[in-house]
């Protein structure tokens, strides 16, 4: 069985170690000067040499070789995740007092120290403040946070960081020229941006890759990574940028039959506008950080691939039309209005305020769509899962019944559940006092218009641009603003 390259590779000295040189020559010096400390605390991101440092650390103090696999009495290594009941600590505080067998010092390295238990730390508490003079502990952790503060104070603690992007990439880069690994040099730079700073995942990856091919090119290391081609998401943006939108909806189209990962690609498109961001100014990219915003949820979302598509197509929009993304609310139709309707309108808005409850087992509607958007902005509060298909559906009224017409089986599915219907009904009724019953249907035609509710009149159709008759395909018709 072959050794996997990031153990093969694993730093055995303080100079060895990539990218945290502040750390280890501190480490070295105080080592040197005799100034060693009874605990320390090794803290930052995965794959950033925290344990490896322990190690190193531990050899050190002792004055022993560190060579492959070496194992020593006096060096105890715990895994806290595995270990992490008091009954571990105890045996620890049992055992601590014991002298080294023929080492200096006996050093206990506990990795992943925040997954003790509460009572486990209050068990180790005693034991670190005051240790034995012939015993060390080190600590290394990924989540400090989670540590108690009486823990922390009681320990020497140095942050890791993550390994610069450069300096990670002279060391793949070495570790290929040993191994006889024909990669490009613009792979090894891919590998090491994908590794979010970690230097064992981006060891890890190549370890993957070697085998893929003669000579390992870009585009072998996207497609190990599940990463769109290098020109999609410039093209992505590019088309958002003007407004293409049956453009944007064929491109994703592609990239999802290729299997690129919705997240991959969401989260290439922030790191493409948070540059843009930089590079022009906010100011020149006002949709832009509305679009940001939205991709942060597309990576947890049920559906992926649809919240990226409609985040897409949302930013499209209202860069052709000259506005930001509104936070809330769909497109709805927006007329011209006198002043004295407006009067009456902010009038009728004061009383909904304060509804009145309808009497006791009647189903009175005090219900009009042009309170449909608040009821929106409530359920956005209150349930954001489904905000994003509830504000495609076209609502009418009819009578005591509510119809939400969706254009998708998928997000009519999502709706009709008894849960929903019912937070939906509960909104409407806070919002007007209304009682109403909820329906879901899907719509037979999804380019015709849909129906207004009872004594509005229906305006002439007029001609569209294609691209907003995509949308309107998609997601409903809807009169536009000039």
């Amino acid at each position: 069985m072959g050794q996997a390259l990031y153990r093969k590779y694993r730093s055995r000295s303080f100079s060895e170690v990539i990218g945290q040189e502040p750390i280890t020559q501190t480490l070295e010096k105080a080592i040197n000067s005799g100034r060693i400390a009874h605990a320390y605390l090794l803290a930052g991101p995965r794959g950033t040499g925290k344990t490896s440092v322990a190690r190193i650390l531990a050899h050190e103090v002792n004055k022993l070789p560190y060579k492959d696999e070496s194992i020593h009495l006096d060096i105890i290594e715990i895994d806290a995740a595995s270990n992490r009941r008091i009954d571990e600590i105890r045996d620890i505080r049992e055992k601590v007092h014991i002298a080294p067998t023929s080492a200096f010092y006996k050093v206990y390295i506990i990795d992943e120290v925040h997954m003790l238990t509460k009572e486990a730390f209050n068990a180790l508490l005693k034991t670190l403040e005051e240790p034995p003079a012939h015993c060390i502990f080190i600590l290394a952790t990924t989540e400090a946070h989670k540590l108690p503060s009486t823990i922390i104070s009681r320990t020497q603690r140095f942050n890791f960081k993550p390994v610069e992007a450069a300096k990670a990439v002279a060391h793949l880069k070495k570790i290929a020229s040993k191994e006889k690994i024909d990669i490009e040099p613009a792979a090894l730079k891919l590998l090491a941006e994908h590794s979010d700073g970690s230097i064992r995942d981006s060891i890890s990856m190549l370890d993957q890759l070697r085998g893929r091919s003669q000579v390992i090119t870009e585009e072998d290391a996207r497609q190990l990574l599940g990463l769109p081609p290098t020109d999609a998401l410039p093209k992505l943006i590019e088309l958002v940028g003007t407004g293409a939108t049956s453009d944007i909806l064929n491109l994703l189209n592609e990239l999802k039959e290729a299997g690129n990962s919705p997240a991959q690609v969401a989260a290439g498109l922030s790191k493409k506008l948070r540059s843009q961001i930089i590079t022009a100014g906010v100011e020149h990219n006002k949709w832009s950080t509305d679009l940001l915003k939205n991709l942060l949820d597309v990576s947890a979302a049920n559906q992926p691939y649809e919240l990226l598509e409609i985040s897409l197509l949302e930013a499209a929009m209202a860069n052709n039309s000259g506005v930001s993304t509104p936070d809330t609310g769909p497109i709805v139709e927006v007329k011209a209005a006198s002043p004295a309707q407006d009067s009456a309108a902010e009038s009728q808005s004061k009383q909904v305020k304060q509804p009145k409850a309808p009497p006791k087992g009647a189903k009175v509607s005090n219900f009009n769509l042009d309170l449909w958007p608040e009821v929106l902005r409530e359920i956005k509060i209150r349930a954001a899962s489904i905000y994003t298909a509830l504000r495609l559906a076209e609502p009418e009224i009819n009578g005591s019944v509510l119809s939400l017409t969706f254009q998708f089986p998928l997000h009519k599915k999502k709706l009709e559940q008894s849960r929903h219907i019912k937070l939906i009904s509960d909104v409407i009724e806070e919002v007007s006092g209304a009682s109403l019953q909820v329906k879901c249907v899907l719509s037979e035609k999804p380019s015709e218009k849909s129906p207004k509710a009872e004594g509005t009149a229906i305006p002439k159709p007029t001609a569209q641009p294609p691209e907003l008759a995509t949308i309107s395909n998609i997601f409903g018709s809807a009169e536009v603003l000039e």
